[in-house]
């Protein structure tokens, strides 16, 4: 049977799974982007709370796509996971939407569902991700695989149409102020609803789409429940069924539980996210990563491939942990410290600031996949780590030059929008030239017994620089709103942050009560005064990250062995 293909050349499959992960990224993004300003406003969180619970989230919903690729691979097939997981974040969502509209008579309640809600999406994603980018290599035949940069372009393009569509509608409906700029505090249940409304869309075009468009070159279903049969798959000579030992299956167990005690002391916090949920994403990477490298049935080609992967996803966490202040610190920023003054005299929403990056990523994308495409003709295509440096390099520009612009705005001056919007337009370059390339990259290198889980692996990588976005998201200094609120109490809060003078206790319990921190936040052992060394951390991460994979860049070519 002829597999049924696109008037450009890709698979009508590509376009069922671009439309299945755009809905899925609305209800996702739609949520992220309202999240942290729920928490801090209804459910009356401090910001430094509401961001290591932000990126404890987000790192957990990268992390459990390991548990969702195995389960995948071994028993319920790509189909079904994805089928469960996007109804497991619909519930959620609705949850959240619950949360939302009860949390002024029963604020522990609201927090318990919450958390509730979280722990449901969290799984839901798990289940969902891995599977469906999974899908999305199996659609092109072994001599087209050259058209995948091409189509997880394309395909990321469908995310960031999700992400555009909500973080324009849900902060339109759920981040509300009226003329005199007081939230609406009962608005946010608004934006979960359409997130989960969404979500339900997503999961039902799958549904009735997937039999007949979702199927592989020969025109066969794929993603079924796995077959002990089906090699169809595999190439001639390859293992079909990892092999791991008792000795390492004992030894990965072992060390789980040694680097969970290690990160968790290095935490040096009794924060429930910092101490149990950040050790415990930072320890599965490292184990998970070791258990399936001492697969004895790997050979030299795939475990040196292999190594590629780890190490490009190592270089992620650096980038994700920049790109993913956007839903924490720089939306604090955007609340408190922003003109958001645009068109016409509308002052948008500091939710909907975000909105940029995905509108900038659907003006990009094709753009990006022609070029990569137009350089593959010409001989010049960069191979896909130097595509990632400069990812990491464009993202230490973009911070770089918001740092000297916030450098001489004081306590009280405002940040003009356009800089925020120059920011997001420098990460989405960056971002195109790493996150489509990585995913890419995982289905052209990884053998295909592991396909599913060596993607779960590159999505821990995004899950440990969400947990390091929320540890960085917490060190963001007093913005310009604590500034002026404690000088409505007769604060002088700088002097209090700068030892100066001495607060009193009825001042401390004033300032306690409007959730503004006493002391300058430390991140390394060194105290972040102002916005301008806030940002310049994000600056030196990302540059000397870029720097190395730069340099790095000659020996991973080798370690590919032509894979291009």
């Amino acid at each position: 049977m002829e597999q049924a293909t696109a008037s450009k050349g890709h698979p009508k499959g590509l376009w069922v799974l671009f439309g299945t992960e755009m809905w899925e990224r609305f209800n996702f993004y739609g949520m992220r982007a309202i999240l942290t300003l729920f928490m801090v406003n209804a459910l009356m969180m401090k910001d430094s709370d509401a961001s290591l619970i932000y990126g404890g989230f987000l790192g957990l919903c990268y992390l459990t796509p390991m548990l969702g690729g195995f389960v995948a691979d071994r028993f319920l097939g790509n189909r079904n996971c994805i089928m469960l997981g996007g109804s497991m974040m619909a519930i959620g969502q609705f949850l959240l939407f619950t949360s939302a509209s009860v949390f002024e008579g029963n604020l522990s309640m609201a927090t318990s569902l919450m958390w509730l809600a979280l722990f449901i999406i969290i799984f839901g994603n798990g289940f969902f991700k891995p599977n469906i980018s999974s899908m999305v290599g199996s659609l092109y035949p072994k001599e087209e695989k050259s058209k995948l940069d091409s189509a997880f372009t394309i395909f990321y393009m469908g995310i960031n149409l999700g992400a555009l569509f909500s973080q324009w509608l849900c902060p339109l409906i759920g981040d509300v102020k009226d003329a005199g700029g007081v939230r609406d505090v009962h608005a946010f249940k608004w934006g979960f609803l359409a997130a989960g409304i969404a979500m339900v869309l997503g999961t039902a075009l799958f549904y009735f789409l997937k039999n007949k468009y979702v199927v592989s070159p020969e025109g066969k279903p794929l993603g079924g429940v796995p077959s002990k049969h089906d090699t169809s798959h595999f190439e001639e000579g390859e293992a079909q069924k990892a092999v791991f030992s008792s000795t390492a299956l004992i030894a990965a167990v072992i060390g789980f539980i040694a680097l969970f005690f290690l990160f968790r002391y290095m935490a040096n916090s009794t924060n429930f996210v910092k101490t149990i949920i950040y050790p415990i994403i930072y320890a599965s990477g490292i184990t998970l990563a070791g258990l399936i490298i001492s697969d004895s049935t790997l050979t030299k080609i795939e475990r040196q491939r292999i190594y590629v992967i780890y190490i490009i996803s190592f270089f992620v966490i650096f980038f994700w942990a920049a790109f993913e202040q956007a839903g924490s610190s720089l939306t604090f920023i955007a609340d408190n410290q922003t003109d958001r003054t645009f068109l016409f005299g509308w002052k948008m929403p500091a939710s909907m600031v975000q909105i940029f990056n995905g509108l900038f990523v659907v003006m990009l994308a094709f753009p990006f996949s022609w070029l990569w495409g137009k350089l593959n003709k010409m001989g010049k295509e960069p191979i896909s780590p130097m595509k990632q440096a400069i990812g990491l390099l464009l993202i230490a520009l973009s911070y770089f030059i918001i740092a000297h612009n916030v450098k001489d705005l004081g306590n009280s001056g405002l940040l003009a929008i356009k800089w925020l919007v120059l920011l997001y337009f420098i990460q989405t370059c960056g971002e195109l030239c790493l996150s489509p390339i990585g995913l890419s990259l995982v289905g052209k290198l990884s053998p295909k017994r592991f396909a599913s889980l060596l993607y779960g692996v590159f999505f821990i990588s995004n899950a440990a620089g969400y947990a390091l976005a929320g540890t960085l998201g917490a060190v963001l200094p007093p913005t310009g709103d604590k500034y002026k609120a404690a000088e409505e109490m007769g604060i002088n809060l700088q002097a209090v942050l700068d030892k100066t003078v001495t607060a009193t206790p009825e001042q401390l319990a004033m300032l306690d009560e409007k959730q503004i921190s006493t002391s300058y936040p430390q991140f390394a052992g060194f105290e972040i005064h102002n916005l301008y060394e806030f940002f310049m951390v994000f600056v030196i991460l990302c540059g000397v990250a870029s720097v190395i994979l730069f340099l790095l860049t000659p020996v991973l070519k080798k370690l590919m062995h032509g894979v291009k």
